[in-house]
């Protein structure tokens, strides 16, 4: 019997000020899309290499950094497969820029700050 519910994944993802500020422009609901250089999109899969990105990179890069969590639709995920970028728990997924705006569709709720370094 289904609960019309959507079963979830919880994601980080690791930012500077300036791609947080644009999460705050679009009412904490979607991620801004990506810039020419950046031909992916990264969530992480658990919070501790997401605040070691914030603390070790952004903060180093953008004189602060923060880690964000957020629900995304589990069926929609299982088309990214986990890369694995080095350690056992350095797991992300990779979406292609082109697919952010279908990505954030699936976004279940809000994306919320859990950690602020500076």
């Amino acid at each position: 019997m289904s609960t019309g519910q959507v079963a979830t994944t919880t994601l980080w993802r690791p930012t500077g000020p300036a791609e947080l500020e644009l999460v705050r422009e679009l009412g904490w609901r979607a991620w801004p899309p990506r810039l020419p250089q950046q031909p992916i999109f990264y969530p992480v899969l658990n919070e501790d290499y997401a605040v070691r990105i914030a603390r070790d990179w952004n903060v180093k890069h953008d004189g602060a950094g923060y880690v964000t969590r957020f629900e995304v639709d589990t069926e929609f995920l299982a088309r990214y497969p986990v890369q694995q970028a080095g350690g056992e728990t350095i797991l992300e997924l990779w979406v292609p820029a082109e697919e952010l705006a279908e990505f954030n569709a699936h976004i279940v709720g809000t994306i919320e700050v859990v950690h602020e370094f500076r």
